[in-house]
């Protein structure tokens, strides 16, 4: 199994892709962190992107370094996630995060991870690989 989330960390700016009733969406999103091999994300209740992610929770999540060396692309369901400490971890470790939503218990923070199904990379060295995440127990 590939190491997906020290790509991730490496390179934590991306394209999340959801559905919609009108087709695909993309939007640039940031990796948070990681637990558990599972990748971590916010947005805002408010934001389309939530409902979205709460009527069909399959997405991708896109990010490459700028030499494209190894394309990285992490696909399966979300699911939100309300532990405290976690959004705690979120805010601390993002400032600019932070400064949008200010504390944990804000009400428009949303946190979600993406449980992965498939990781699919692309180098030009290795060409295209697909992986399935053997997760610990929860």
């Amino acid at each position: 199994m590939i190491d997906y989330i020290k790509i991730l960390e490496q390179n934590p700016n991306g394209v999340l892709a959801t559905r919609s009733g009108s087709g695909v969406r993309t939007r640039v999103f940031q990796f948070l962190f990681a637990v558990e091999g599972r990748a971590y994300f916010c947005t805002d209740k408010g934001k389309q992107v939530c409902r979205q992610l709460k009527v069909n929770p399959n997405v991708s999540f896109c990010t490459y370094p700028p030499d494209f060396g190894t394309v990285l692309s992490v696909n399966g369901r979300v699911e939100f996630v309300e532990d405290i400490t976690l959004k705690t971890r979120a805010l601390d470790e993002n400032p600019m995060i932070k400064g949008v939503f200010k504390t944990p218990g804000n009400p428009g923070f949303t946190l979600f991870r993406i449980e992965a199904e498939e990781i699919t990379t692309y180098s030009p060295e290795a060409g295209a690989k697909t992986y399935k995440p053997p997760y610990p127990a929860k």
